[in-house]
């Protein structure tokens, strides 16, 4: 399993891996503006674009994510990836108390959506989870 390199900057990184056909994301501090929005529609291109499915969320560096990108999420990235088949969510839990809190209420929000979430503490768990699925 060879992850490809999407971005990766002082902010953020993306991959995706096309043989167990997921994307994976990290969050390494608070994003600025616009940055969150790439990060996941970038992802989005690639999960639509290789019927993927699976998507692995590493946000153990996750403070906050401000209000409108968590609106713009709702509204608009959750509605793309479900329609495009998005299944399977894996989250490496954030180690800040407020980001914990706030993912949680995201994994509530997007199993209510019909998506399957499990929630980790190391990206190689949640790695293994997933490609159980």
């Amino acid at each position: 399993m060879k992850e490809i390199e999407l971005i990766n900057d002082e902010n953020m990184a993306l991959w995706y891996d096309p043989v167990s056909k997921y994307v994976h994301h990290q969050i390494k501090k608070s994003l600025p503006k616009g940055a969150f929005e790439k990060l996941l529609s970038t992802g989005a291109d690639h999960l639509e674009k290789y019927s993927m499915k699976k998507w692995l969320s590493d946000d153990s560096n996750v403070v906050a994510i401000t209000k409108d990108d968590a609106e713009w999420g709702d509204k608009v990235w959750a509605t793309r990836v479900i329609k495009a088949g998005f299944k399977y969510w894996a989250v490496v839990m954030p180690t800040s108390a407020m980001g914990s809190l706030q993912v949680n209420r995201f994994v509530r929000e997007y199993r209510e959506k019909g998506v399957t979430v499990e929630v980790f503490n190391s990206v190689d768990a949640a790695r293994t989870w997933l490609d159980s699925k």
